[in-house]
């Protein structure tokens, strides 16, 4: 089974719906993906998120440019989640280099990783 990657620049989610058509979104956002990227599918089950029987997860990657209080302080801002899950997944990302930090549709994925991605965290969007 394939699995379909997007990684899309920085852009507020009420932008991308006003450009884009709900049923245009994945194919413009796989549009996105740069052929030279080094990000790799995940293969592990999800780890966290509200609803896993969903089909999009946001992945995201360990960089050195933020402090972990600026990224834990992001993912609960962007997943709406406890500070001690926000901690916890932002020490799988600097152990690991990369943690899904959410599940669910789309449009949901895409409002997540817009607002981890306010402050220059890369993140994709990966259909399950």
């Amino acid at each position: 089974m394939s699995t379909a990657v997007a990684s899309c620049a920085p852009l507020p989610y009420f932008t991308l719906m006003n450009i884009l058509k709900p049923s245009r979104i994945s194919r413009v956002m796989y549009s996105c993906v740069s052929p030279e990227s080094d990000h790799q599918t995940l293969e592990s089950p999800a780890v966290a998120g509200t609803d896993t029987g969903d089909s999009y997860r946001v992945v995201l990657f360990n960089d050195d440019e933020h402090s972990f209080d600026e990224v834990i302080f992001q993912i609960i801002l962007a997943v709406r989640c406890s500070r001690q899950k926000a901690r916890q997944l932002t020490m799988e990302v600097h152990n690991s280099g990369r943690a899904i930090v959410f599940n669910g549709s789309i449009e949901r994925c895409i409002q997540v990783s817009a607002v981890l991605e306010e402050i220059a965290l890369k993140t994709e969007i990966q259909s399950v």
